[in-house]
């Protein structure tokens, strides 16, 4: 009977040595995507968080700022992406609006890496999420400043800037999403959060201030946000969509692929490319996408 135990291991042994290698899961500890930061180099990373929204700024000078931190499932993947990258501590988190895809995650990520300044929105929600939110951020003894249309961030070398929100929206909190324009040398970055067609109406009241290379599109490319009017004003030659495989939502909509599709815009989307990384050395941007 022992020899036959011992057989028997052997040939598993055998079979499992032989077999070809299963493929490995799409995770953020194998994704590959640039680690490395060139002299000079601006890098905004559009991380791969499915159905949600979060983005890393890496300034020339070794700054780095969070907006959003995906669903509240995510937070965990945000932290392994932002120690991949060996952030040790972050100079500004955005909360651009209290959507659990969007803050979800924020907790987390508070939580782990230091955080300097929280910035958002002036409207509240009632949701254990965005109470967690903000109990992350009292137990870091931080108070959240104002995200509104011209306070800018301080950061060296780099010009961030908050387009909107310019008014009041009650309790449209996509409307009240914190617009932000990154501005390094001659290359500007437009990140939307889930800005809809009536915030969409207050910034283009100024059009001047709204004109990027690179526009993160507003609410995963739905139909209720980047207007004709819109493009036209940001102009830009690279789109960014944050978006789930196959989501409930049906994002990015048709309507918004064909409109960027008509104005001659690059478009990188997340659910087909992984985490993109936009790189500007103030002068051109290059792209690399995680696959």
């Amino acid at each position: 009977m022992r020899k036959l135990y011992i057989s028997l291991g052997l040939i598993l042994f055998v079979l499992v040595a032989c077999s070809p290698s299963l493929p490995t899961a799409t995770t953020p500890e194998n994704q590959a995507f640039p680690k490395e930061q060139a002299a000079g180099e601006l890098q905004v990373y559009y991380l791969d968080v499915g159905q949600g929204d979060s983005t890393l700024i890496r300034t020339p000078k070794g700054q780095h700022v969070l907006i959003d931190g995906g669903d509240n499932h995510k937070g965990d993947d945000v932290v392994d992406y932002l120690k991949q990258l060996g952030v040790e501590s972050l100079d500004a988190v955005i909360a651009t609006h209290p959507d659990a895809d969007h803050i979800g995650g924020l907790d987390t990520v508070i939580d782990a890496i230091p955080v300097k300044s929280v910035y958002a929105p002036r409207v509240s929600h009632t949701t254990n999420t965005y109470k967690d939110f903000l109990m992350a951020v009292k137990n870091r003894n931080l108070k959240i400043k104002s995200a509104k249309a011209g306070i800018e961030l301080p950061l060296d070398g780099v010009t961030a800037k908050f387009i909107t929100p310019i008014g009041e929206y009650g309790k449209d909190l996509n409307a009240w999403s914190a617009v932000l324009k990154v501005t390094y040398k001659d290359t500007s970055f437009l990140f939307m959060g889930d800005a809809e067609h009536k915030s969409e109406t207050d910034m283009l009241k100024s059009p001047e201030e709204l004109g990027a290379d690179v526009l993160k599109v507003g609410h995963h490319g739905s139909e209720t946000s980047s207007s004709p009017q819109l493009l036209k004003a940001v102009d830009p030659k690279y789109a960014v969509i944050s978006v789930g495989k196959d989501n409930k939502y049906g994002h990015p909509k048709g309507i918004v692929t064909n409109r960027l599709k008509k104005a001659d815009v690059e478009v990188y989307r997340t659910d087909k490319r992984g985490t993109i990384t936009a790189m500007s050395d103030g002068k051109n941007i290059i792209f690399k996408t995680a696959r």
